[in-house]
């Protein structure tokens, strides 16, 4: 039995070698590819928010979810809460999102060399000299852009209040 939600989405969620076929096409129909990379652990309005005001930039919107290796080797042994599957399951049925894809490395650097987005985004927690892949877009063409940023969402800050709730039900 397949389960609903793999079935209306898997058409989203690519190999990067996958997702450059598509990209190629949608490149030649004059479509703008915007892209932003993450771990988007336990998806929040902010997420939601982020990712929204990312689409309107173009017409195509890449999320790449770094795998769960990746984010225990940046996060540490306890992340993510989900793992890469649910974590692009939920990625990829977001209205704004187009596709869902993911890189094994630390840094988005090979996969924006790869895709060669027209616009690629981070929050406003980078500047613009910490944003990864931003040479290599800029040098062919495209932008680099900051968003803001929701105020008081986090991953991390929803984690926290998560234990501070359970440590208070354990008295």
């Amino acid at each position: 039995m397949t389960e609903p939600m793999q079935s209306c989405f898997a058409e989203r969620i690519l190999s990067a070698d996958a997702l450059l076929k598509r990209l190629s096409t949608l490149k030649s129909a004059g479509k703008k590819i915007v892209f932003t990379n993450g771990v988007f652990d336990l998806i929040h309005p902010g997420h939601v928010r982020y990712l929204a005001s990312a689409k309107e930039l173009g017409d195509v919107l890449v999320v790449a979810l770094n795998t769960d290796e990746s984010v225990r080797r940046l996060k540490g042994d306890k992340r993510p809460i989900l793992n890469l599957f649910e974590r692009s399951k939920i990625i990829a049925s977001l209205e704004s999102v187009d596709f869902v894809t993911s890189f094994e490395e630390d840094t988005p650097l090979e996969i924006i060399k790869k895709l060669m987005p027209d616009i690629l985004v981070k929050g406003g927690d980078y500047t613009p000299d910490t944003i990864v892949g931003r040479k290599e877009v800029e040098e062919a063409g495209g932008k680099c852009m900051n968003l803001q940023l929701a105020p008081g969402f986090s991953t991390s800050s929803i984690i926290e209040r998560i234990i501070k709730a359970s440590q208070l039900a354990h008295k």
